[in-house]
């Protein structure tokens, strides 16, 4: 906590807007009450009773969310530093009172660039604090409602009991003959994996024994009554579409084992998955428009993670060649969408994702995000968007269509040809289509990984082929600063249909991109990002200057190595 605490006070001292450095669990606020009608700051005080509420309401919400976190209070949403003259004492005591005496908050004072701010960090919450009767925690970067079940549920997971271990009422007399079935069809498709051969191949009761979901006494855990007995109620909803806001074309909603329901959907989808024929001489002849694959672990994740103390079942909306999957619950451990691909396995029920692994429907060592990345990006299509959503839920969804064919061509032609299989290269390669260029800085939050191992992947990819590398270092960039890189000139013209950057309004976002990130731009830079003449670019970024969005990085405007600087810094 103190480490992102620290990262946001140096942004901020850095001078950076709070939208662009705040983290899920530190806040930047500027104190409530202390502007007129007008907008004007006014001048402020040691009690602030408006404030008071405020901040209880909020820290109550950061209380309740795993991890807890901080508010950082002074500093407004455009970054400028209005500071506050709040009492430390007295802001503490006040939010205790109104809190009803459930909430005890740690207020320092701090100083940013001669600017007094106050640092309020509440401890996490041992049991859910309302706020004027209701209970919020984090979601993203917002409060938002949770039921008190919910809360728990989360409470207990982060104390290490595991719902899906305990002993559920069911005994192996009441196993359905028809989830043995399918456990064995789904051991069977791991192909020449002897491991799985040999458990498909185990007596029914050896089977249960050796997935751990069965005792001594033949009593079956909640994961075992789960999976191979019912559900309490249908645990997944499958809609098929087959263009927005048209009628429903297959349902499949039923009680009955869980790996009936899984089956069938699974099914279901497939059918409704459409085959394509790509190009002779590709390495493929036949492909769907979502990678089933994809969609196994789609499903298979919202199923295995969600939350199994709701009533709401697991929603897989098929409509046209987009696959939506919504499941109850909300991201655990520290799991969030910026670091979804990369996050150790931190299952909700330990034994149910382990059951799940065992038969060969989930990873055991991850939560299949980085495959299921992997496989939507190698056919051309977009990155799953994965979010948490009030509820909460967590909702995947899979972009699908017809494979890019010059894209699946490239893949297979880059040597070494283990880099077309790795996701870290085809997140930067996506991303070098979309945006135009590439840094270490950059590549970090692209493959959720640190800056050095950024720095590592950028070096694998500036190895790779595809006739020449497949990346080239921007030019123009001045000698001493970081390395940046853009596709190489062969590459730019194999995949132009892709580049999304070099035309009107998205180009002048990638130059102002790279202006903000990089602190300046100059016309020998936009002019290789961009791929005009070096005269061209600068009008270009004379229109920006005209827009008020650039200044010149010097006042007589002229002079080798002349640039341009993001207004605001």
């Amino acid at each position: 906590m103190e480490a992102q605490l620290q990262r946001v006070l140096d942004g901020l001292a850095a001078g950076h807007s709070p939208r662009d450095i705040e983290l899920l669990n530190v806040d930047v606020k500027e104190e409530p009450g202390r502007r007129d009608p007008t907008g004007a700051v006014l001048p402020g005080t040691a009690e602030n009773e408006a404030a008071a509420k405020y901040l209880t309401g909020e820290l109550a919400c950061i209380a309740n969310t795993p991890g807890a976190g901080a508010i950082i209070l002074g500093v407004a949403d455009d970054g400028q530093r209005i500071g506050t003259e709040l009492s430390e004492e007295w802001l503490r005591h006040r939010i205790y009172q109104l809190s009803e005496q459930r909430l005890t908050v740690n207020v320092r004072a701090g100083d940013l660039g001669g600017t007094r701010v106050l640092v309020l960090q509440p401890p996490e919450a041992v049991e859910p604090i309302r706020w004027r009767g209701r209970i919020h925690w984090r979601v993203a970067d917002n409060c938002v409602e949770v039921d008190a079940a919910t809360w728990m549920a989360g409470r207990l997971h982060r104390s290490g009991f595991d719902w899906s271990a305990q002993p559920s009422g069911y005994r192996l007399d009441d196993v359905q003959a028809s989830a043995m079935e399918i456990a064995r069809r789904f051991l069977d498709q791991a192909g020449s994996d002897p491991a799985a051969a040999d458990l498909a191949a185990a007596t029914d009761n050896d089977l249960l024994r050796r997935l751990n979901v069965v005792d001594g006494d033949g009593r079956l855990t909640n994961a075992g009554a789960l999976l191979f007995v019912t559900t309490r109620v249908p645990a997944i909803d499958y809609l098929r579409r087959d263009h927005p806001g048209g009628d429903s074309t297959i349902r499949v909603r039923r009680e009955g084992p869980l790996l009936v329901q899984l089956a069938e959907v699974e099914t279901a989808a497939a059918a409704s998955n459409a085959i394509v024929q790509v190009a002779e001489g590709l390495v493929r002849g036949q492909m769907r428009k979502l990678p089933q694959s994809a969609v196994r672990e789609a499903i298979v994740n919202g199923v295995v993670h969600r939350d199994w103390t709701a009533d709401a079942p697991v929603v897989v909306e098929h409509v046209g060649d987009t696959l939506t999957v919504t499941s109850p619950g909300g991201f655990i451990a520290g799991i969030t969408p910026e670091n979804i691909i990369t996050h150790p396995s931190a299952p909700r029920y330990q034994s149910l994702a382990e059951a799940a692994a065992s038969l060969r429907l989930a990873e055991r060592e991850g939560i299949g995000v980085d495959r299921m990345v992997a496989s939507m990006l190698a056919l051309g299509h977009e990155r799953p968007e994965i979010s948490e959503l009030p509820g909460p839920y967590v909702r995947a969804v899979l972009l699908g269509g017809s494979p890019d064919e010059f894209w699946i061509e490239f893949l297979a032609d880059i040597s070494p040809k283990t880099l077309a299989r790795d996701v870290d290269l085809l997140l930067m390669l996506d991303h070098l289509c979309r945006h135009g260029w590439i840094d270490s800085l950059r590549a970090a939050p692209v493959i959720q990984r640190g800056e050095a191992e950024a720095r590592a992947a950028l070096g694998r990819l500036s190895e790779a082929i595809f006739v020449d590398p497949l990346v080239t270092e921007v030019a123009g960039v001045p000698a001493g600063e970081p390395m940046a890189w853009r596709l190489s000139d062969v590459l730019l013209e194999w995949l132009e249909h892709r580049l999304g950057y070099r035309q009107g309004e998205a180009r002048q976002r990638m130059i102002l991109e790279w202006a903000r990130a990089r602190g300046r731009v100059s016309s020998t830079e936009v002019a290789d990002l961009a791929g005009v003449a070096q005269n061209y670019a600068g009008k270009l970024l004379t229109e920006l200057e005209r827009q008020g969005r650039l200044e010149p990085g010097r006042p007589n405007r002229s002079g080798r190595g002349f640039f341009y600087r993001p207004v605001g810094g």
